[in-house]
């Protein structure tokens, strides 16, 4: 190797060019356009990491958490970017790399894609379901208005309130509506309502604006914060075609402030038409009640019972006689027919009577308890019991003599 040429080690060597980069007044802040690949979130440090690629080329590139934090959406993958930034060389791998310290979508604003990004995510989640929507009270007593005490949003609801239901109660609840530290004042009034059971119905919302200025109502917490609301909740923010988190997840949606006074409330008129109707109801009920029960009354005092008691219980006290006289007849006949029967049956039971053929002359003889059937059955020296007619007598077997009295 020539004694006249300069030798550099690896790290001097990288320092070299590092610093002929970083003092380039042209690549010390520059935009650069491309799609996005490779993308990594470090969850530990809070670091982006990604290569931005075109057709022809690619370039590490490195968002460092403080940077990171201000941007509105999720980079992605095929996500196409303006970035802008300074490059350089990461001296310890000799790599030339983009140091991003901001990023925009390329076409697409950041908040449309933060919008569209939180709508999936949350709609994923079920927050915006039909089924977890809950039911705006009839006749709310109290109504709390969550927006800002100076914008035109209190004044169209403070009207509509005090004309369609003055005698609801509205609890104003006053909060920044954009800028910063809007969202967490949102949270926190929906929270503290809750706390406190302040309220039948909130009202949460702001007059129109750009995306920036309603981007408060698309926070993730607030979001949140309203589906676990036990009260119900009407959203109403900025016109009719402006759309916001806050909208999706409440449990209803209105196109304008006042639109949710209006749905937040009945029409007092309307009220005191049913009230005057349903009046009329119960006084025509109330009338046709009296005139059914007056003529139950009319009935019954023109009935013959009522007019003629004593003929009543007479005609009466006729059947009753001629019923129990029939039934003394007809028990009579059947009480006579019975004891006929009953003398006839005792007649043969008697016939067949052993008494009846012992008053006859006849007798039973018995060995050791036993009546005697047979001669077989006795031996010469037995003592027997003979059971007579009036009588019992104890005799001795003499004899014994088998004979078919039946021949």
């Amino acid at each position: 190797m020539s004694s006249d040429k300069l030798t550099y080690t690896v790290s001097q060597l990288n320092n070299y060019v590092k610093n002929i980069i970083d003092n380039d007044p042209y690549l010390n802040y520059i935009y650069v356009v491309g799609e996005i690949s490779n993308f990594t979130n470090h969850y530990k440090t809070g670091h982006f990491y990604l290569t931005l690629k075109d057709e022809k080329a690619a370039i590490k590139a490195v968002m460092f958490r403080s940077s990171a934090a201000r941007i509105k959406f999720e980079p992605q993958n095929g996500m196409k970017v303006i970035c802008r930034g300074r490059a350089s060389l990461f001296e310890r791998d000799g790599s030339f790399q983009f140091y991003i310290e901001d990023m925009q979508p390329d076409g697409v604003g950041a908040l449309q894609i933060a919008f569209e990004q939180l709508v999936e995510k949350l709609k994923a989640e079920g927050l915006f379901d039909e089924k977890y929507k809950k039911k705006i009270p009839s006749y709310p007593e109290k109504i709390a208005v969550i927006t800002s005490p100076t914008g035109a949003a209190i004044q169209d609801i403070t009207n509509v309130l005090t004309r369609r239901f003055p005698c609801a109660e509205m609890i104003m609840c006053p909060v920044l509506v954009q800028g910063d530290g809007a969202a967490e004042q949102l949270i926190d009034a929906v929270k503290r309502v809750n706390d406190t059971n302040a309220a039948d119905v909130i009202i949460i919302g702001r007059g129109g604006g750009s995306i920036e200025d309603l981007w408060a109502f698309n926070d993730e917490e607030l979001a949140r914060e309203i589906f676990r609301s036990r009260i119900p909740v009407i959203s109403a923010v900025g016109h009719e075609i402006d759309y916001t988190i806050s909208d999706f997840v409440a449990d209803l949606r209105a196109p304008t402030p006042s639109a949710a006074a209006e749905l937040a409330v009945p029409d007092i008129t309307d009220v005191k038409y049913l009230l005057a109707k349903t009046e009329d109801n119960l006084e025509t009920a109330y009338l046709n009640i009296i005139n059914q029960h007056k003529a139950r009354l009319k009935f019954y005092a023109e009935n013959y019972v009522l007019k003629n008691p004593i003929n009543y219980l007479s005609n009466l006290s006729e059947k009753l006689n001629f019923t129990f006289n029939k039934l003394s007849s007809a028990y009579s006949t059947l009480l006579h027919q019975n004891s006929e029967c009953f003398a006839e049956k005792c007649a043969k039971l008697n016939a067949l009577s052993p008494l009846a053929t012992i008053s006859r002359g006849y007798s039973v003889a018995y060995k050791d308890s036993k009546p005697i059937k047979s001669v077989k059955s006795i031996n010469i020296g037995d003592s027997l019991l003979l059971i007579l007619a009036d009588g019992k007598a104890e005799c001795t077997v003499k004899s014994t003599n088998e004979e078919n009295i039946n021949e």
